[in-house]
Order: structure tokens, then C-alpha cells, then sequence
């Protein structure tokens, strides 16, 4: 898969790690930054890594900063972007499952990099069921809440 990854300077250290192993699980890695530890804006990454699923250039990302709470709100403000913060394994995988999550939000000033880490593989490893009629449905609902308010939004 292709995954884009970023974080802001609180997650900076985080994010190479994460980096480091979803590239050593064969998935093709897109680095948008912070690539320091220099004070930086998490709204910023969170941009960056919806337009790249926007485009279609990644097929999922990640997100860290410091509680997880404020890239995960500024990349749900973007259409097509479902992301979650994801502090177990259960909701990493679920929320792939269940609601076709496409970001991964981690805060890491909350878990550490062991934890972390299988979260990151719980994440990578699950897959949409779409088979499961529930779950098609109601992702089909929140795309629709999506439409009806972006049209508002637009006008």
C-alpha cells in the first residue's frame, strides 16, 4: 500500500519510528514532514496528508501529534477522510472494518512506541468489509452527511 505519513514536532520522533516500520513491512512510505522537531502547526500535516488521499496518490495515511486530537480534527474537516485516533489495537482494526477508516491518528504524548507500533500493524493489516451489508450502509450514510453539508458549506 501506499501511506502517507506526518506529524508535527510533537510527534516528530513518533513518526520516525512509525516511518521506519511501515516501510520494513513492504509498504511504500511518503514522508510529508515535520522532519524536525522545530515548533510546527498540525492543521499543516493534516492538509497534506488529505490531499494526497484526495488525489488518490496514497491509499491511506497517518497522522501523530502530540494528543492525536488536533490532526484528527482538522483531517476530518476534509472531504473523504475518515480519521480516527486509535490508542488500542481493537479500534485500529475495527475502524478499518467496520467504517472504512483511512487515517490513523495517534497522539504521542499518550501511548508509546511499543503500543504504537501494533497499532500501526493492526491498522495496515485490516481491510473494509464490505461484504457486511450493516457496514456498507452505514459507511453510505456518512457519505451522504458529507454531501448534504458540503453543498451547504458551498453555498
Amino acid at each position: 500500500m501506499r501511506i502517507a505519513i506526518a506529524a508535527d514536532h510533537a510527534g516528530f520522533a513518533l513518526k520516525e519510528q512509525v516511518r521506519g516500520l511501515v516501510a520494513g513491512l513492504g509498504h511504500d512510505v511518503r514522508d510529508l514532514g515535520a522532519h524536525d522537531e522545530k515548533p510546527s502547526d498540525y492543521p499543516d500535516f493534516a492538509e497534506l496528508v488529505g490531499a494526497q488521499l484526495m488525489r488518490g496518490a496514497v491509499d491511506r495515511g497517518i497522522l501523530i501529534c502530540g494528543s492525536g486530537i488536533g490532526v484528527c480534527i482538522a483531517a476530518n474537516k476534509m472531504p473523504g477522510i475518515r480519521a480516527g485516533i486509535c490508542h488500542d489495537t481493537y479500534s485500529a482494526h475495527q475502524g478499518v472494518e467496520h467504517d472504512d477508516m483511512n487515517v490513523l491518528v495517534m497522539g504521542s504524548r499518550i501511548i508509546g512506541s511499543a503500543l504504537a507500533s501494533d497499532i500501526v500493524r493492526a491498522y495496515l493489516a485490516a481491510s473494509f468489509d464490505a461484504s457486511q451489508e450493516r457496514f456498507a450502509r452505514r459507511l453510505n450514510k456518512v457519505k451522504a452527511i458529507e454531501q448534504t453539508y458540503m453543498s451547504v458549506a458551498l453555498k
